[in-house]
């Protein structure tokens, strides 16, 4: 079993850690790729995605203090089953550098001559059945395909009934059936789905539309930086119920009570080292320090970078290409 850790002490003013992604949320690049753009000095895969469909991630995603994604419905995300993991899981770290495990919760609303409008999901693949997606200038995929599948089961069919709203600068623009391709920026896109279709379509262009959007965090504090995530250690203890039988390359990260952030892959799927299970994922976290911890997309994403190198040797002949990774700058 090999095994690869970066400790990052965050309580240093000169080091802080940041989320990486593209330009847009389904925009991949390799671990490696996303170091160097982000000016990281370690690196680690983030998030588990819609990996050959849209691309973009499933969980909550806070970049430099901007939201850029909500979750996707529990049953939607592509992710081993945790125990007592919930919708929204992150692992944040705030302003002043302190991580922590959080949960993210979208507040969002459009408010028009109908009335107001609950938004279900932001810039997510899936938006749940009957609700209504928000899409920004930060999304550049098919918004119709995030209408289709069910809550449950992504090769469901589409929803029978689909319909989309584009307001720019408080005022509908357009109308009609969902579309794809990149958000201009200012403008907003509100795509529906059944009870949610329906409700849109009592808007019409000319309308005044107030869009309102955020995320609530459990711990009353929006983080700077946050990566979709599912707790496996917590104060110190394993998650009760963790698999303990499938073998594969991880990835995590890890809070101690100092305030320094752990970073670990494991390799797998090789003749050196067979990949480890979700429990030993935690308490690999434990030995190195962590109280807390969280598992990430693991498999062919698993990578770490440190100092412009990959120091772990992922299972895949190339480097996945990913949406996102959790970085380390030095200021």
């Amino acid at each position: 079993m090999t095994v690869d850790i970066v400790v990052a002490d965050l309580n240093r003013s000169e080091l802080r850690a940041t989320l990486l992604t593209g330009a847009t949320v389904g925009e991949r690049s390799s671990v490696p790729a996303h170091a160097r753009r982000g000016g990281a000095v370690a690196a680690i895969n983030g998030d588990f995605f819609d990996l050959a469909r849209s691309n973009a991630p499933a969980g909550p995603s806070v970049r430099d203090g901007r939201a850029l994604t909500s979750a996707v419905p529990p049953g939607r995300r592509l992710a081993p089953g945790v125990p007592g993991a919930q919708q929204g899981d992150v692992l944040a770290v705030d302003d002043d550098g302190t991580p922590r495990l959080d949960r993210l919760t979208l507040d969002a609303s459009a408010t028009g001559p109908t009335g107001r409008l609950r938004i279900d999901t932001l810039n997510a693949y899936a938006v749940p059945v009957g609700g209504i997606g928000l899409f920004t200038s930060d999304w550049a995929g098919d918004r119709a395909a995030t209408l289709c599948g069910s809550d449950t089961d992504r090769d469901a069919p589409c929803a029978p009934d689909r319909f989309e709203v584009v307001v720019r600068d408080g005022a509908v623009t357009a109308v009609g059936p969902p579309g794809g391709g990149a958000v201009p920026a200012g403008e907003q896109v509100l795509a529906g789905r059944d009870q949610g279709a329906a409700a849109l379509r009592g808007l019409a262009v000319g309308d005044r539309v107030t869009v309102r959007q955020g995320l609530t965090a459990a711990s009353g504090t929006v983080p700077r930086t946050a990566v979709g995530a599912s707790p496996i250690l917590r104060d110190g203890t394993p998650v009760a119920g963790l698999d303990s039988r499938s073998r594969d390359p991880r990835s995590a990260a890890g809070l101690t009570a100092q305030g320094r952030l752990i970073l670990l892959t494991a390799d797998g799927r090789e003749s050196t080292s067979v990949g480890i299970t979700l429990a030993e994922t935690a308490e690999q976290l434990r030995r190195a320090g962590a109280v807390d911890g969280v598992n990430l997309d693991g498999g062919g994403s698993s990578t770490m970078v440190f100092r412009d190198q990959v120091v772990n040797s992922p299972s895949e002949d190339a480097y996945r290409l990913v949406p996102n990774a959790l970085g380390v700058v030095e200021n």
